[in-house]
């Protein structure tokens, strides 16, 4: 009798040891996934305040380089194209330049005077590299065919990109 309740007592136990070992791998296996998710979390709430970090830089800077982009004094053309080309990257920089190059000789004649104000801005898309922005501008206008003052009151998408630390207008798409 001895025997059969050893017997029977080894078998109780080894029974129990396939259910503890098969515990272990399961706890294992839940405790990565949690860290796993953990990480996914972390990972995608840092990248979202790094685009809420990009869209706020190019929200301050979208109004200075739509007024430069968007304003010309016939008298300082020259110098008010330079300081829209210093908002300006890529073909959009060379498209502005070939642009204003064409309008000095009609701004000089006319004596024209643009100066442009950002009324308001709006994110259309962001990303950590790339913010679009909704531009409603008011371009004040006189040259001597006008009497007095003229308000364009235009909508313009602005791309803007981060180049050696700065925001600078990629492409500007008028609607």
């Amino acid at each position: 009798m001895g025997n059969l309740v050893e017997f029977a007592r080894r078998t109780r136990v080894s029974r129990r040891r396939p259910g503890r070992i098969g515990l272990v791998p399961a706890l294992t296996v839940a405790i990565v996934l949690a860290a796993a998710l953990a990480g996914l979390a972390w990972f995608g709430d840092h990248r979202a305040a790094q685009r809420d970090t990009a869209v706020r830089q190019a929200l301050a800077t979208a109004p200075a380089a739509a007024k430069a982009i968007f304003s010309y004094d016939y008298r300082t053309f020259d110098d008010s194209i330079a300081n829209g080309r210093t908002f300006a990257t890529g073909e959009f920089e060379k498209e502005y330049a070939q642009t204003t190059a064409a309008l000095k000789e009609t701004a000089t004649k006319q004596q024209a005077v643009v100066a442009a104000e950002v009324s308001s801005t709006g994110v259309v898309t962001a990303t950590t590299e790339r913010v679009e922005l909704l531009v409603y501008l008011n371009q004040y206008r006189r040259n001597v065919n006008t009497a007095g003052e003229k308000v364009d009151q235009n909508r313009v998408v602005l791309t803007l990109v981060m180049v050696d630390g700065q925001w600078r207008v990629a492409k500007a798409t008028a609607i």
